[in-house]
Formats: structure tokens, C-alpha cells, sequence
């Protein structure tokens, strides 16, 4: 498998994976919001979490195999943890944004994503030489 399809297919398992992590820590709030799972005991609230949880595993696990650069994909360990978290904030953001409207993106929220970006760009900077 080339390089470049490594970084696609890690990049969009990811994607894939925290879309439904994102729903399953914070969808159970947005369907008690729309009446959906307003009387539901605490328990069957982490149930359903869990189960969507296990289909986040089931795309973040093939990522972090084809991703790990042990197995023959393009990054570290701390590679893939770091993008993770940027792809991790960038769909909780789309999701709150869209399913949530009273929550709104400030100033500070914009500068700590910028902060994310530089922490992906030191990630990959080549300390083997220095």
C-alpha cells in the first residue's frame, strides 16, 4: 500500500471513528434535548453510548494498525494520537455547531485550534537531526 493511501485511509477511518465517538459522548444529549431519551435511566443511556462506542472502535482500531508506521503506515504513535485530537475537535465542532444552536464558536475557541494545528506541525518536525 503506497504512502499516500496510508494517510487517506488512516485520515478518513479516523474521521469515520470520531464522528461516532462524538455522537456517542454527546448525541444522548441532543436526543434528550428533542424529547427522544428524556425518561431513559442513566443505564440505558451508557448502554447506547457504548453501543455506538463499539463501532468507533471498530473504524479507530483499523486506523491506528494501517496508520502505525510498525505496520508499514506513515506515523508514530504520537503522529497518530495528535491527529487524532485535531480530527477529534474539528468534528465535535461541525457537530455542536449543527445540532446544538445554542452554542456558539468564539475568538479564543479559533486560537485554540490554531494552537492544535502547531501542535500537529511540531509533531512531525524531524528531531533526528537536531
Amino acid at each position: 500500500m503506497s504512502s499516500i493511501t496510508s494517510i487517506l485511509i488512516t485520515i478518513t477511518l479516523l474521521v469515520v471513528s470520531n464522528a461516532f465517538m462524538t455522537f456517542a459522548w454527546y448525541g444522548h444529549l441532543k436526543l434528550q434535548n428533542a424529547g427522544i431519551s428524556t425518561h431513559w435511566p442513566l443505564a440505558v443511556v451508557i448502554l447506547f453510548s457504548w453501543g455506538i462506542a463499539l463501532l468507533e472502535y471498530c473504524f479507530m482500531v483499523p486506523a491506528n494498525r494501517i496508520g502505525f508506521v510498525d505496520n508499514g503506515g506513515p506515523f508514530t504513535l504520537m503522529q497518530l494520537k495528535i491527529i487524532q485530537e485535531v480530527i477529534t475537535l474539528t468534528v465535535f465542532t461541525i457537530f455542536v455547531t449543527l445540532f446544538f444552536k445554542g452554542e456558539q464558536l468564539h475568538w479564543n475557541h479559533f486560537v485554540a485550534f490554531l494552537l492544535l494545528i502547531a501542535a500537529v506541525g511540531f509533531a512531525f518536525l524531524d528531531t533526528s537531526k537536531a
